[in-house]
């Protein structure tokens, strides 16, 4: 096994809460995450309507590497399980801020036209 191969197997994801615990930087990373979901005021505590199901969420983890395989940082997400809705009987509508590849390049394109 080359070094490469090596650094990349020293950083573990964790699997569940117990394993983020463990690790200081990955609960660091949870927290700031946290923080930064706070600040930008990504929900509102609500009152859940009658006959209404939430959406669940998870955490997400991954480690970034630099170019010679050691690693540069550790990463992670809250996404919403989407997947668990039914449309029409727990949402009429969705947001996702994803923009496609070919607007983003129409959009500069048309930029640097009109410049």
């Amino acid at each position: 096994m080359n070094p490469i191969q090596v650094k990349f197997k020293s950083f573990q994801i964790p699997k569940n809460v117990q394993d983020v615990l463990r690790v200081p930087e990955w609960r660091n990373v949870v927290l700031e995450e946290i923080r930064v979901l706070e600040k930008n005021k990504t929900w509102e505590i609500e009152n859940l309507p009658r006959r209404k199901i939430t959406v669940g969420c998870k955490w997400v983890f991954t480690t970034k590497y630099k170019s010679d395989g050691t690693l540069e940082r550790y990463k992670t997400r809250l996404v919403a399980k989407g997947f668990t809705q039914t449309y029409d009987i727990d949402c009429l509508e969705t947001f996702a801020l994803v923009e496609k590849l070919n607007i983003v390049r129409i959009l500069l394109s048309l930029a640097a036209t009109l410049d």
